[in-house]
């Protein structure tokens, strides 16, 4: 995967888990169920975005593994 590439999946990740933090942070509307589970969501892109910052450290030529 080029750089690039790993910047906006990085970007993406990060921005998507800022929208589900902020649709997490509004009121409950009584009667009305959320259909999008946005506390696993979060921790996913939160995952994706951990996993795309280690690999952009890998091709700037720092090895972060064994």
């Amino acid at each position: 995967m080029t750089m690039p590439v790993t910047l906006a999946l990085l970007a993406a990740s990060v921005a998507c888990a800022a929208f589900l933090a902020w649709l997490e942070r509004r009121p409950v509307e009584p009667g009305r169920v959320r259909l999008l589970p946005t506390t696993p969501l979060i921790f996913v892109s939160i995952f994706v975005a951990l996993m795309m910052l280690v690999h952009v450290v890998n091709l700037l030529g720092f090895r972060t593994g064994s």
